[in-house]
């Protein structure tokens, strides 16, 4: 059964993450840059930090159940976009860019999966020290 406090908490939390993409994306068209950078970016930080954060709660650092959903399911699944990152692809096809909407798969991807792990590492690290 769904609470309306978990829904409150993952709700604050996708609105602060969408807020954060929006201006991140924002902040990267002032580069005048034809890659998508600020949905790159926020990609591959949702990842780095979602991986830190499982990886800390597997080497025992228990996080509440709301705050889980709040970073993980909000804040992070709001600041990380898979729909943007595919309609700024098919966008750069349908233009004709074809080796940069590869690359912007290959760098979301890539990245944004290495980032996960590095988060888990990363975790280690914490718990060690």
């Amino acid at each position: 059964m769904v609470r309306m406090m978990d829904l409150l908490f993952v709700g604050v939390g996708g609105f602060l993450g969408s807020c954060a993409r929006y201006l991140l994306t924002r902040a990267s068209q002032c580069l005048n840059m034809t890659f998508p950078l600020g949905t790159f970016v926020s990609n591959i930080v949702a990842g780095l930090f979602i991986g830190l954060i499982i990886g800390l709660e597997r080497q025992s650092m228990a996080l509440s159940p709301r705050t889980k959903l709040f970073l993980t399911t909000g804040l992070l699944g709001g600041l990380s976009t898979f729909s943007t990152f595919s309609m700024e692809t098919v966008n750069l096809f349908m233009d004709g860019r074809y080796l940069m909407a590869v690359g912007n798969v290959a760098l979301n991807l890539g990245i944004s999966l290495a980032c996960v792990v590095l988060g888990l590492l990363l975790a280690r690290v914490i718990i060690k020290a």
